[in-house]
């Protein structure tokens, strides 16, 4: 097997900054979720998560190659032979987001909505109780996922011998001869 690598230009600035933003956002929504305080913070942070989101729902049908939806729709089965990939410890390699990272980003983007709508209704008290509920059930799926994302990251980087970390900040990244260019398949 041929272990050639070659730097690639993956994630454009729109993505980059979306990604970025996404993170400082939720997380200062997050932290100041419990205090009256800071509610206003916290109106602010999700406000800004809302519209993060917004854009990046546009993005996924018009940004760079990588970012767009079609390119990374998780097919179950491509999802089932990447993790099989990874317990195996021969992970295949994608160019761009691997099956398991599309559906974190498919689960993110739908808590985010849901978390900003029910967000928005609670601080406009609509919905009363349920809206309250739905808001804290979302934001903690949403932060569920972040954690595994976060996780996945890690794991991946490792096996991969790269820094997504890394190739987020700058756009590029590691391609080697056996890269799947496509998991959507």
């Amino acid at each position: 097997m041929n272990s050639e690598t070659t730097a690639v230009r993956v994630w454009d600035l729109p993505t980059r900054v979306f990604h970025w933003s996404l993170v400082a956002s939720f997380a200062t929504a997050f932290i100041t979720s419990e205090s009256e305080k800071l509610r206003d913070i916290h109106v602010v942070a999700g406000y800004a998560l809302a519209g993060l989101i917004a854009f990046r729902l546009l993005w996924g049908f018009v940004g760079g190659a990588h970012s767009r939806f079609a390119d990374f729709l998780p097919a179950p089965g491509k999802l089932i032979d990447y993790l099989k990939s990874l317990l195996a410890r021969r992970p295949q390699h994608y160019v761009g987001h691997n099956p398991a990272g599309a559906v974190a980003i498919f689960l993110l983007l739908a808590f985010g909505v849901i978390a900003a709508a029910s967000g928005w209704a609670t601080y406009n008290e609509i919905g009363g109780h349920f809206m309250e509920e739905l808001h804290e059930v979302s934001s903690n799926g949403m932060m569920a996922v972040v954690a595994i994302h976060i996780a996945g990251v890690i794991v991946s980087s490792w096996l991969h011998g790269e820094n997504l970390v890394l190739a987020m900040i700058t756009g590029w990244k590691k391609m080697r001869s056996t890269t799947h260019e496509n998991p959507a398949g």
